[in-house]
Formats: C-alpha cells, structure tokens, sequence
C-alpha cells in the first residue's frame, strides 16, 4: 500500500476551503474529535464516512487522492503504482488517479471475507460496473440483493442506494469502472426525483 498522508491531506483540502474542524465536522454529521483523529492519522477513516466528509467541503474522492496533478498522462501501471483507496479493510486500487482530466475510474477491488462497503448505503452520480474476477460478492442495489461469483458481473446507476459485501470466507476480486471519475458529483447535493 502507497504511504498515502490522509491526515496531511485532509487538513491541507480544509484549509483551502477555510473550515475549523469543528465547522467541517458540523457539516459532515461527525463529531469534533474525528476530524482531529483523522488529521493526526490516530484513526483511519472508512470510504463512507470520508466520503460524507468530502462531500461537505465539497472535495471528491478522486481528487482527495490525486494530491497533487501530476501532468503527464501514463499510459502503463506497474501494480504497485496504483493508488489504494481503501479503508484498511477492503482495498481499492485506482488506475490512474493522477491522470488529469480523466473521465472514468477503473478500480481493482479486493474485499477480504466479512468486508463489507456499509449500512449507510452508497450513492452517488453516475453509473459503474464490474466483473468478479475471483470469489463471491453479495450485492444489493435498489433493495435487491443477488450473490455473484467469479464472471458475473453488474451494471447499475449509481443513484441507487447501494452495498457490497463480502459474505464468504474467501477474498472476493472485482474488477469495476464508474463514471464520472469521481465518488462525488462535488456540488454535495443529492438530487432524488
């Protein structure tokens, strides 16, 4: 896993949008202290809650982790130069997450048994799919939940209210794209009609 200062970063993307803590954790739905936490790398933060946390700035994903922009545009990524999106327990790898401009996102997933994405169902703008390289997944979207294994895949819009979880007792390997590039449509606003 790259050595990825989250807490260096978080601090760096509040100041820039010029919130105390207190005022990020306020707009986030977190308590004062997680945002300190996180900032002093005491805790790590899981892809949920520093999504909700993003979104409060409003930051992306893609952008949290994109640090810096490098400007030239890779063509090749050796495996160790992915970029690790996860939380600790289940891992993401995000092709290219330096890539200016990029309009997809191309993930290497890895979810270790009993990982699971959360009660607090995903959503965001969008649309993404996946193949199952190895293992099984139980995915739910929309309240439907099926359990794919190895060459299923899926294909969904990203508005629906959605979660995976890794209910065998075998690491499950996905691979998936979704667009836009990003977790976050960063406007923070979510739109249900």
């Amino acid at each position: 896993m790259s050595g990825f200062d989250v807490g260096a970063r978080l601090k760096q993307l509040r100041l820039r949008a010029a919130l105390s803590q207190r005022e990020l954790a306020k707009r986030a739905g977190v308590t004062n202290s997680t945002i300190s936490l996180i900032e002093q790398n005491s805790v790590s933060p899981s892809v949920s809650s520093l999504k909700k946390i993003l979104d409060a700035m409003p930051a992306s994903i893609s952008e949290f982790f994109a640090g810096e922009q490098s400007s030239q545009e890779k063509v090749f990524y050796r495996a160790s130069e992915l970029t690790e999106i996860g939380d600790g327990q289940l891992s993401w790898r995000l092709v290219g997450a330096r890539r200016p401009n990029r309009s997809m996102s191309i993930i290497h997933e890895r979810y270790p048994p009993g990982a699971d994405t959360g009660d607090d169902m995903l959503e965001h703008d969008g649309e993404e799919g996946g193949v199952v390289v190895a293992g099984t997944i139980e995915l739910t979207v929309d309240g439907e939940a099926r359990l794919l294994t190895a060459g299923d895949a899926y294909y969904f819009d990203s508005r629906l209210p959605h979660r995976f979880r890794n209910v065998s007792d075998n690491e499950c390997v996905i691979v998936s794209a979704n667009n836009p590039p990003s977790f976050s449509d960063g406007s923070g606003e979510h739109h249900h009609h």
